[in-house]
């Protein structure tokens, strides 16, 4: 039995957060979902592979101690076959179910022989999803999943909706400094167990749509903004727009089409840190008068002379 790299099966490296696992495995469980590729074996296996990957590398002690044995991971088998898990507990963690309809990937799922000879055999839940075991060994509910768009005015100063789950009206708030991607866990809001263990919890993932006027790039925005000829020749002053208001910023004598100026703390905030914030950056676009009367062409022509 060959050691299984679920590092490799996600296309992830080994330092990855948690985010960005449950953003692998959710794209390889659309690419490789049952329902969109019908009598396609390979896929069926590589979503399943991609489910058990996911199954570990979700769980942070089930990570740890997965990353602690390697690929010495045969040194431990004897004890595993006397009942025993170098990993510990039982199989079933934080898969993300597939939001795209047709029937429960998860509900049968089938586990490789090296998962099973260090998790036990089983699989995971029987409910399929993102059901799992409490620590007590009891079932846990079912997660829920949702999404949740948010405008980037949102994402910069924070966001409120308000969800109708199961008869209840649930308030979700972003902090500011959210981003496209995000998922946020709130714990006990998923469906209730069918037994005595605890309820699931909620995941809603956060969708950032795309903004007119400005590009983020991690805290960083970019934007454009136009001047006259007037002040690009000659210096001046002009209004910016950014997403904490109207600043004014200094036009440079002799400022050339294109050129970017920083205005420093102008970005997005730091997500969990309020007080801090990225950088704006703003391309400058000159902007050349048109439909000059006689005086104004004569004054050009007065300028391009004298040069």
């Amino acid at each position: 039995m060959e050691y299984t790299d679920y590092y490799k099966i996600l296309g992830i490296d080994k330092k990855a957060t948690t985010e960005q696992i449950k953003g692998a495995f959710r794209k390889l469980a659309v690419k490789y979902h049952p329902d969109k590729n019908p009598d396609n074996k390979e896929a069926e296996e590589k979503f399943k592979r991609a489910n058990e990957a996911n199954e570990v590398l979700s769980d942070p002690e089930k990570r740890k101690k997965y990353d602690e044995l390697g690929e010495n991971w045969q040194s431990y088998e004897q004890g595993a076959r006397a009942g025993g898990s170098p990993f510990g507990g039982r199989p079933g963690g934080q898969n993300f179910q597939y939001e795209g309809g047709g029937n429960d990937p998860f509900g049968n799922a089938e586990f490789s022989d090296f998962f099973e000879q260090f998790f036990g055999r089983g699989g995971g839940s029987s409910t399929g999803g993102r059901a799992g075991f409490s620590g007590r060994g009891e079932t846990k509910g079912r997660d829920y999943e949702t999404n949740m768009d948010i405008s980037l005015e949102e994402a910069y100063h924070g966001a409120s909706r308000v969800l109708k789950l199961e008869n209840e009206k649930l308030r979700i708030s972003t902090k500011p400094g959210s981003y496209d991607g995000q998922s946020l866990r709130i714990k006990g809001k998923g469906q209730k167990s069918a037994g005595s263990g605890p309820p699931g919890d909620l995941y809603v993932h956060l969708k950032v749509e795309p903004n007119p006027r400005f590009t983020r790039e991690g805290d960083d925005l970019r934007t454009t903004h136009t001047v006259d000829l007037y002040d690009a020749v000659l210096g001046g002053e002009t209004v910016v727009n950014t997403l904490s208001g109207q600043v004014k910023m200094q036009i440079a004598a002799g400022t050339q089409p294109g050129k970017t100026v920083r205005m420093k703390g102008k970005g997005m905030p730091v997500y969990g840190k309020p007080d801090q914030h990225g950088d704006l950056y703003v391309q400058l676009q000159v902007q050349i008068p048109q439909h000059l009367n006689d005086q104004q062409k004569a004054l050009f022509e007065q300028l391009k002379s004298s040069r």
